[in-house]
């Protein structure tokens, strides 16, 4: 009998993490929130046939459905976002009706919907544990969503300037590199 007529038969869905991920620093230090974001984002690629990467749609009411206390969703989201897991493809914005829209996601270790390949894989530039305690910790307390790419370059600023505010007294302006 050969290896392959041995082998057991996967007859659904799923998604392969590999070795190298699950023992990275990165992974090790991922919240509870943070792991069923990642999960949920999982369930949405596989009901969508592994072929909508870059595309995923899930909203606050499925995370929460899942599980997620409303309030730890948006922390959660950013630190899977600032350790490389997942990448936002199209930020979101709440909202009443047609203004509100939800979030697209990518996970960065499956292929994206039309590339080559099997994935980016973000999480890999983490290096060190302490490297991925600070930016999980920075990802949850940041409350700009747009600030998310920055998280991961800890920025620091290379000019200060002074202006006068309104009321004539004077505010130290920070500048900080772009990218």
């Amino acid at each position: 009998m050969s290896k392959r007529q041995n082998a057991e038969i996967i007859d659904e869905p799923f998604v392969m993490r590999r070795l190298s991920m699950l023992n990275s620093a990165a992974f090790t230090v991922l919240s509870l929130a943070a792991h069923r974001v990642l999960t949920r984002i999982e369930i949405e690629h596989l009901q969508h046939g592994r072929k909508e990467n870059g595309n995923l749609i899930v909203t606050y009411t499925q995370f929460e459905d899942y599980g997620i206390d409303r309030h730890a969703i948006g922390p959660a989201v950013r630190e899977v976002v600032a350790l490389g897991f997942v990448a936002i493809t199209e930020q979101g914005r709440a909202g009443n009706g047609e203004y509100r829209r939800a979030s697209k996601y990518r996970l960065t270790y499956c292929p994206a919907k039309g590339a080559m390949g099997s994935g980016t894989h973000e999480w890999r530039g983490v290096g060190t544990l302490e490297e991925a305690k600070a930016l999980a910790k920075a990802a949850r307390s940041e409350r700009d969503p747009t600030n998310i790419s920055v998280i991961r370059k800890r920025r620091r600023p290379t000019k200060q300037r002074s202006i006068k505010a309104e009321n004539g007294h004077e505010v130290a302006v920070l500048q900080f590199p772009t990218g």
